[in-house]
């Protein structure tokens, strides 16, 4: 997934269709006003309707790489070990680490 666009209040009336061809390919996006956060548009898909927005954001968030583990269990209002159930049941991976990357961990480890 990619990460998160950002739109500003302005932008709306020139780049609505971006928006909402970012909410067409599931992805999340964040629209400000005076610089800060105003707005949070999470797609309306069956993510949305089978978890409910906090875990729908939460999920988004994760797999688009914006919020960690933790974060994403708090935004979900659940566990880490509950979040991670959520991110099996819907075929994201907790866990993103490539060969090297896992090999380093687990040297790291011993």
């Amino acid at each position: 997934m990619e990460s998160l666009d950002v739109f500003t209040a302005r932008d709306l009336r020139q780049r609505s269709g971006e928006l909402l061809s970012d909410a067409a390919r599931g992805q999340v996006s964040l629209i400000t006003k005076n610089g800060r956060p105003a707005i949070v548009a999470v797609p309306f898909d069956q993510r949305l309707l089978d978890s409910g927005v906090h875990r729908a954001l939460a999920l988004n968030l994760f797999e688009a790489g914006e919020l960690s583990l933790a974060k994403a269990a708090k935004v979900a209002g659940l566990s880490q070990e509950d979040f991670m159930e959520l991110l099996h049941e819907a075929g994201i991976p907790a866990v993103d680490y490539s060969t090297e990357e896992l090999a380093g961990e687990l040297d790291a480890m011993r």
